[in-house]
């Protein structure tokens, strides 16, 4: 019973983080499954099938809202329902230790890309310019996340918002909003990947889902009154804490 509470309790700022940052909250969710003891795959897998109904709930309400440009959702979330199946295969074959650092160095990659980004905007003077071709940007941004979601049991949209600032020119709201929708994608692929693998424990993806649900409905609600700066220093803010914590995990990873 305790471990039901703590993993609702779990799902429930998984899903605040969703609706805020444009992640599925797998970033929480797969550690905190490996400190209640189930494998990293087990944590991986079933944080896929967690964000799934997270995601969904989420973007659900921003379309209710009118936050939420379906047409590219859908640009972006068909390379990454592919290349989710490719992350799935890495992650049933790499160790445990090599998948943290990895996760922990992309982490500080994001960081650098929101930068880099704003660096530009100050440059150039432009808001809106895109650096390569829509379609070419598209691929890359929805074929990396759908590769993480399979990775590493997340949304994938700890990488899709930076290149979406990036490459495609959006604001940081507008990248956040579009994110959550392509999640539903890159969780849905990712979850069939790891299900026929075996890998999924159903009753806490439940549990954690049904956390994230209502945290992704309180948080969605807030998101388009709080000014940009603010979510971006808390999007990067949250990206260091977990990077330092995932290179703590994988320094006491046999």
């Amino acid at each position: 019973m305790t471990n039901w509470l703590l993993l609702g309790f779990g799902g429930l700022f998984s899903g605040i983080l969703a609706g805020f940052l444009g992640i599925g909250g797998g970033t929480v969710l797969v550690p905190m499954q490996v400190a209640l003891g189930y494998t990293p795959v087990q944590a991986v897998a079933t944080s896929s099938l967690a964000i799934v109904i997270t995601a969904f709930s989420g973007t659900i309400q921003n379309w209710r809202m009118g936050y939420i440009n379906f047409r590219q959702v859908f640009l972006l979330g068909f390379p990454a329902i592919l290349t989710a199946q490719i992350g799935v295969y890495l992650a049933n074959i790499f160790p445990p230790k090599v998948l943290l650092i990895a996760f922990g160095l992309l982490l500080w990659v994001n960081i650098y890309l929101v930068e880099l980004r704003k660096r530009l905007i100050r440059e150039e003077e432009e808001h809106h310019q895109q650096i390569l071709n829509p379609t070419i940007s598209r691929i890359i941004t929805g074929g990396t996340a759908g590769i993480l979601a399979g990775l590493f049991g997340v949304g994938g949209g700890v990488i899709m918002v930076p290149l979406q600032i990036l490459l495609l020119g959006e604001s940081i709201k507008v990248a956040i909003q579009t994110s959550l929708g392509v999640i539903v994608f890159t969780a849905i692929s990712a979850s069939v990947g790891h299900a026929i693998r075996g890998n999924i424990l159903f009753t806490v993806g439940f549990i954690l889902g049904f956390g994230g649900l209502v945290g992704a409905q309180i948080s969605t609600r807030f998101l388009p009154r709080l000014p940009n700066k603010i979510v971006s220093l808390a999007f990067r803010s949250l990206l260091a804490i977990l990077s330092v914590y995932f290179f703590w995990k994988a320094w006491i990873t046999p």
